[in-house]
């Protein structure tokens, strides 16, 4: 099956009761059982949920995962990752551009029961390898990466993380399994904020996991249920709703983001450009080989740091000054007091995040009108 019949067919038969085309939305907290220890495969919605479960086949069948996971947000996600399948004293090594909430995760919550975490340059896999350790059991990764768009091979950190007898996760968000399938290249778990473009509408928080491995995922299950931080049916049938269109989508947002960054380029207001479908960005080759595309992210630092990013964002009509990402609509986000508030100065500036630097997510709206308005809003 191609995967654009996947985004309207996997997980999603016509409902065997009633024929209904589109999942019903399972709006209950419990179901009736016909006798003791004799349910009808449903027992309570926390452990699971037939709209649910429809949405964790679609992912798995997106991701080429044998199974899939549901959460209430990323992070729910990722909480679960870790705390499903990780002890006091592991170690994890992680990308050290990533998403602030991730960073806050990891230093604010997970060091303090005990967690060990070492940053390893994303674009490097060397690096990776440099930072693993006897008890490393969890190699994290985003690529694309949240802000800066570095792009990790995922085939060399994949091959790194086992000979180390660790598992592989990669944040899939900003590519989604439209233009990338890490399981494909290595990895063991693929995590998404299925908020941003696989729900694709700004109008749902969730997570998704797509695991390959049963064992892990029974771990991860088992987390799921025990922790309860899962979503509720409207917002998995919502999230459903946005897969069915993410192919299009992804096409028009990727679009949009080639003219964005090759107009950012020409400006002189404008000091670099991040995207990796640029020729002279370090990890163009590498996400030409691993990608279908290079999706619909551009992030690019304006000369004059924060007063010229205050200009710029007052200038903006069309375009909105917001968190989150991945929605029809074109989103500016300025992470130094937004997405990445939660990295210490120093932290920050070292890996690139100035207070010039802009997140851009390309919408699907006319160019041309993005265009006029990045150019106005440059003057």
């Amino acid at each position: 099956m191609k995967f654009e019949t996947k985004l309207i067919h996997a997980g999603q038969e016509a409902d065997r009761q009633t024929g209904s085309v589109n999942v019903p939305v399972y709006q209950t907290s419990t179901y009736k059982q016909d006798a003791i220890g004799k349910d009808r495969g449903w027992e309570y919605s926390r452990s699971g949920n037939p709209t649910r479960k429809a949405l964790e086949d679609c992912i798995a069948a997106l991701e080429g995962a044998k199974h899939g996971l549901a959460f209430a947000s990323g992070l729910a996600a990722e909480t679960a990752v870790i705390g499903g399948l990780l002890k006091k004293g592991d170690h994890v090594v992680a990308g050290d551009d990533l998403y602030g909430g991730t960073y806050r995760l990891f230093e604010k919550v997970f060091k303090q029961w005990g967690l060990e975490i070492t940053y390893a340059d994303s674009g490097n896999p060397a690096s990776f390898k440099k930072a693993m350790r006897r008890n490393t059991r969890l190699v994290w990764a985003e690529t694309p990466t949240n802000p800066l768009l570095n792009i990790t091979d995922i085939a060399a950190v994949a091959e790194i993380a086992h000979k180390g007898k660790a598992l592989l996760a990669v944040d899939n968000t900003f590519a989604t399994p439209y233009f990338q399938r890490p399981i494909e290249l290595g990895a063991d778990i693929v995590v998404h904020s299925s908020t941003k473009y696989l729900g694709g509408h700004s109008d749902v928080i969730g997570g998704l996991l797509a695991i390959k491995n049963k064992d892990v995922f029974e771990a991860v299950k088992f987390y799921q249920n025990a922790a309860g931080g899962v979503p509720g049916p409207w917002d998995a049938w919502l999230t459903l709703r946005g897969i069915k269109t993410l192919s299009v989508r992804m096409k028009a947002h990727e679009a949009n983001a080639f003219e964005i960054a090759a107009l950012l380029a020409r400006q002189p207001a404008v000091s670099k450009v991040f995207y990796p479908g640029l020729e002279n960005h370090p990890g163009h080759a590498l996400a030409a080989e691993q990608m279908d595309g290079f999706g619909g992210m551009v992030s690019f630092e304006l000369k004059g740091g924060r007063a010229a990013a205050d200009r710029f964002f007052r200038k903006l009509k069309v375009i909105t000054l917001a968190e989150s990402l991945g929605g029809v609509e074109s989103l500016a986000c300025y992470p130094v007091a937004m997405t990445h508030a939660a990295i210490p100065e120093k932290d920050r500036l070292k890996r690139g995040i100035t207070a010039g630097l802009v997140r851009l997510s390309a919408g699907i709206e006319s160019g041309e009108d993005l265009l006029a308005e990045l150019e106005r809003a440059l003057k």
